[in-house]
């Protein structure tokens, strides 16, 4: 089959849907996938064929500070990401016909979705949809940022509250699909309350989350599989820099600190407060820049603290003692695969939901609040996720995790479609 994969979001909303191209092409099938610009090279340096689908969120998050300064607001959050969306959707449709070209099947990830599933109405092709995190409606705690207090709600309001994430969700989408996505297909809106009030959903979706780590609900739908993750292997190909090398034998497993694209515009304080709690244990660490704005000073290069930009995670986990960061998916995943304990700082979005799901699964201390973060709070809680208990438990956890095969999964649910195949003789 030729299939087109529609995904936009932060390299690590990109990098799942990498890694099934990847699994797909290995299986014989040819893989285009449509992302933000910013993210090409990830997508042809594993051998894939990319197309422009315009998605701005790596400046969308460095130069509109509202989820960052408003912390998790969901209100202040939806809002922005309302605007952004609608505005970025005007290409959507010249770029996402262009992507089509030659496809037999559609794959549309998270809020594309239903680009995809237009694209797809449009030209009579099959769609198929992919989602990273749990968002199906189910007895556990759903995604919206909820506090302590509602996490040990009884399972029928979860189920209530589940609902209302996805209308919240689609009503964060509805401007960008009904307003121009659709139109510009010359096909008709979607109801208020969204594509499938009157009419189930019958194509093929596949939850790239890990069933370990969040029970799926008890009884799913045919056409619905909860696959585990998706992670690209990097770590038998990446070559790791020799001072990087030699600071890791250099002493006992470190800590990793690192937040990915967070972080937002008070860098400098957080990295403070991240340098001063290591400092309070004494501990050796690992500091992941990113691009988010965390950084440290050179002069603290050397010693306890080794800053690096970027590091594969199933190569630069499994070494570390445990790992600090924001509890966004893929590092939850990564730290619980390669089963060392987390200390999560979330900021927004899902980021809760997967600090209290490691909570719960004790490998994890409670989450700390960003806003309130302290140097003292900070180094406690890596004080406490650093012991015996919750060292077993990750390491438990990781090994369940590992028995997992999410991608070998997603492509036999993709291959028994059944989709004809256009370009082979």
């Amino acid at each position: 089959m030729q299939i087109v994969i529609f995904t936009i979001g932060t390299e690590g909303d990109v990098r799942p849907l990498v890694a099934l191209g990847v699994g797909l092409k290995q299986a014989g099938h040819k893989v285009r996938i449509a992302t933000d610009p910013q993210c090409a090279d990830l997508v042809t340096h594993h051998g894939l064929e990319f197309a422009p689908l315009r998605g701005d969120f790596l400046d969308w998050m460095r130069n509109d500070r509202t989820a960052m300064s408003n912390g998790l607001s969901p209100l202040a959050i939806a809002k922005a990401a309302r605007r952004r969306l609608k505005t970025m959707a005007a290409s959507w449709p010249a770029q996402g016909l262009r992507a089509t070209e030659g496809a037999d099947l559609l794959i549309g990830n998270g809020m594309v979705f239903h680009l995809a599933a237009a694209l797809g109405e449009y030209l009579g092709l099959p769609v198929a949809e992919t989602q990273l995190v749990p968002t199906l409606p189910s007895r556990q705690p759903p995604l919206l940022p909820l506090p302590d207090w509602a996490r040990s709600l009884p399972g029928p309001i979860n189920v209530a509250l589940g609902h209302a994430t996805q209308m919240l969700i689609w009503h964060i989408l509805r401007p960008a699909y009904n307003d121009v996505v659709r139109p510009a297909l010359r096909l008709a809106p979607y109801p208020w309350r969204g594509p499938y009030t009157y009419k189930p959903r019958s194509h093929l979706r596949l939850f790239a989350y890990s069933p370990t780590l969040v029970e799926p609900p008890a009884s799913l739908p045919s056409n619905v599989r909860v696959t585990g993750p998706w992670q690209l292997q990097e770590s038998s190909t990446w070559a790791a820099p020799d001072d990087l090398t030699r600071f890791l034998k250099g002493g006992p497993p470190p800590v990793y600190v690192g937040f990915g694209s967070m972080v937002g515009p008070d860098g400098g304080r957080f990295t403070d407060i991240v340098l001063q709690a290591v400092r309070k244990t004494g501990k050796r660490i690992v500091l992941a820049s990113g691009w988010g704005g965390l950084n440290g000073a050179d002069s603290e290069a050397g010693g306890n603290i080794f800053r690096i930009d970027r590091a594969p995670h199933d190569w630069l986990f499994p070494k570390m003692a445990l790992a600090v960061h924001h509890g966004g998916a893929g590092t939850t995943t990564a730290a619980a695969r390669a089963g060392i304990a987390s200390v999560v700082v979330p900021f927004f979005g899902d980021q809760p939901f997967w600090g209290s799901r490691l909570e719960k699964l004790g490998v994890a201390p409670p989450a700390l609040d960003r806003a309130a973060l302290t140097a003292d709070a900070l180094a406690s809680a890596i004080i406490s996720a650093d012991c015996d208990d919750m060292r077993h438990h990750a390491a438990m956890l990781g090994q369940r995790m590992r028995a997992e095969d999410g991608i070998a999964v997603a492509i036999a649910a993709i291959e028994s479609l059944g989709v004809k195949n256009k370009w082979s003789a």
